[in-house]
């Protein structure tokens, strides 16, 4: 029998998931997702690996004062407790942290090794795969404007495809990737910030093996001090990315969950335009159609936000 996470008690309201909190803190974490996007231009001459070992390295205490200051170190005991419990729980800590981990590091490995288009790609495709899913797991209802929306992403996705031409590597792990991590924290009742924490914990080992393997930072520490202070505020930026998105997870339906990470590629088509980078014009009637996408779900919101106060 599937286990679904038990609701947050500080922001339930009448017994039953805070679906708008949910969707306001999902949106907060693309933001801080494309600022990571934004930043990793000023790490330039360290490479993915160590990018990515330094950010679980800086990261992990960050999200371990985030736990504290929010009270929740009640899940990661809980979480503990269970690791003695259940015997297949160790099992399922390792693929979550596994998966984790592969997305985290794609992120940075891919900009700069020319495989930046075919992860653009998944993450447009993403969320479709999502939406598969938690109808088919957790037979999630989607509402009329939500299905609205999902019509739009999937036109955006179909013209991305047959611009692309193809399906790369890269862009299959981050569209089936990442479903299959939030539905493994949702069927093993992880879906909270102690469960991101204990992923963390058990990324540390590889991170840790990628920063002393390559050495960047540990050799050039005296030569460029400023590189220690962007790599911590990468750490503090990355930490607030992913403490958003897990507070929302548990007050959205998987469908929707999906749905909003639309509002990411969308901000990271901003930043790619600030930075003087360009679309081609066949691509144009994919973000048109994202955006739209975008904005059904903005309407439903603001529609939910009045009935709220209406029954108020």
């Amino acid at each position: 029998m599937l286990v679904h996470p038990p609701p947050s008690v500080e922001f339930l309201m009448n017994g039953q998931p805070n679906t708008a909190f949910g969707v306001t803190t999902n949106v907060m974490a693309s933001v801080f997702f494309a600022l990571i996007f934004a930043y990793a231009a000023l790490l330039d001459p360290l490479e993915g690996e160590e990018v990515y070992g330094w950010r679980i390295l800086v990261t992990f205490p960050c999200l371990t004062l985030i736990l504290g200051l929010r009270k929740c170190w009640p899940q990661v005991l809980e979480i503990y407790r269970r690791l003695f419990r259940e015997r297949y729980l160790w099992m399922t800590r390792i693929l979550s942290a596994s998966l984790l981990g592969v997305q985290l590091w794609i992120f940075m490995w891919a900009p700069a090794n020319g495989h930046g288009l075919a992860v653009s790609l998944g993450y447009f495709i993403m969320p479709i795969t999502m939406v598969i899913l938690g109808r088919i797991a957790f037979k999630d209802r989607m509402s009329v404007l939500q299905k609205l929306s999902c019509t739009f992403a999937v036109v955006g996705v179909a013209n991305e495809v047959m611009v692309s031409e193809s399906l790369t590597w890269p862009t299959l792990v981050i569209c089936l990737g990442y479903p299959v991590y939030f539905w493994l924290r949702r069927v093993t009742d992880t879906n909270n910030i102690g469960g991101l924490w204990f992923d963390m914990l058990l990324s540390m080992p590889l991170a840790l093996f990628f920063i002393v393997q390559k050495g960047y930072v540990l050799a050039e520490v005296n030569a460029s001090p400023h590189l220690i202070w962007l790599v911590l505020g990468l750490g503090g930026i990355s930490a607030l990315a992913l403490t958003f998105q897990s507070l929302s997870a548990p007050h959205l339906n998987l469908s929707l969950f999906g749905l909003l990470i639309y509002v990411e590629p969308v901000l990271l088509f901003l930043v790619s335009i600030s930075l003087g980078e360009s679309i081609d014009y066949g691509q144009w009637p994919t973000y048109m159609a994202i955006w739209l996408a975008v904005f059904v779900l903005l309407l439903e919101g603001v529609c939910g936000l009045r009935k709220e106060r209406r029954a108020a």
